[in-house]
């Protein structure tokens, strides 16, 4: 655990909180130990909380129906499993025989509750503070300013059409190609089996502002 401290840049006082947000329900049931389900209630609550403050005192011109349509893109589980595979927390985690063999340490569903996890785990040890720094650091890139001024765009306009008729965007991935140093993304939105644009860019989110783009257009909402 070490390792993943060292990623969260966080030392527990109290290693067993980190140890329980790591322990899938499986290997709890397996081994008669806490698991982490409690700790991703609490987690998304703080996670949630921390996300807001953030955005509250960087974006101060911003209203509150954007800010909303920015934190939910924050804290859905698309974004948290693209932070958890970037510290690979999948490593960490205690699985059953057979949650392991059919993938877990891999699946979205997982990876998200666990990072929701050990985000209320920060909470628990050390308080609100450090949980917002933990919190900042997972999710690195995805509070850039660029990044947040993304989602003031395209997408947005897309997710506020889509609304209108009960839907949500979901932004399926394609494809990367190109050197390690110039990548290209490519990604598709869709509403449910429907596809609705693609696009590619040099980063995912500005793959996907494109695929958004590209689905307005196709809509007649873009020029």
């Amino acid at each position: 655990m070490r390792e993943l401290c060292e990623k969260l840049g966080y030392a527990f006082r109290n290693p067993k909180l980190l140890e329980t947000a790591l322990t899938h329900p499986s290997f709890g049931g397996d081994h008669h130990v806490p698991h982490y389900q409690r700790l991703e209630f609490l987690g998304d609550a703080v996670l949630e909380l921390a996300v807001s403050d953030y955005l509250y005192r960087e974006l101060p011109d911003v209203d509150e129906g954007k800010l909303t349509r920015i934190r939910a893109a924050l804290v859905r589980e698309e974004t948290l499993c693209s932070a958890a595979r970037r510290i690979g927390l999948g490593r960490f985690i205690r699985l059953s025989v057979g949650e392991e063999r059919s993938g877990g340490r891999d699946k979205p569903s997982i990876l998200s509750d666990v990072m929701e996890a050990v985000f209320a785990a920060v909470y628990l040890d050390g308080g609100f503070g450090c949980a917002v720094e933990v919190v900042s650091r997972v999710l690195g890139s995805e509070l850039r300013p660029q990044s947040l001024a993304d989602h003031l765009d395209s997408k947005s306009r897309l997710q506020e059409i889509m609304q209108r008729d009960g839907e949500m965007p979901e932004y399926e991935f394609i494809s990367m190609e190109g050197p390690p140093h110039a990548p290209k993304f490519s990604y598709r939105v869709r509403a449910g089996v429907r596809a609705l644009g693609e696009g590619s860019g040099s980063s995912k989110q500005s793959a996907q502002q494109a695929a958004a783009r590209d689905a307005l257009k196709r809509m007649g909402a873009l020029s």
